[in-house]
């Protein structure tokens, strides 16, 4: 499983952090809601197609947190 994207609403600590990531496997698609950090509690979704899990990522991330993108630029 490849992880594509990752976003961060900007809080330190257990209570507060909210992950989401976007992750693809074969011709699957998956969404993980995690709130707490590392050690805190996922939701996972999974989609058959690209678009139906990015529509699941934007509804995740509407809302008033502050969204950070922590995907890594690829070199060049």
């Amino acid at each position: 499983m490849e992880q594509r994207r990752h976003w961060w609403n900007g809080k330190w600590g257990r209570l507060a952090r909210r992950d989401v990531y976007l992750r693809a496997d074969a011709d699957r698609w998956h969404v993980e809601q995690r709130a707490g950090g590392a050690e805190g509690v996922s939701r996972y979704y999974e989609f058959g197609d690209e678009d139906e899990a990015y529509d699941r990522v934007r509804a995740l991330l509407a809302g008033s947190d502050g969204w950070r993108e922590l995907t890594p630029r690829p070199p060049g």
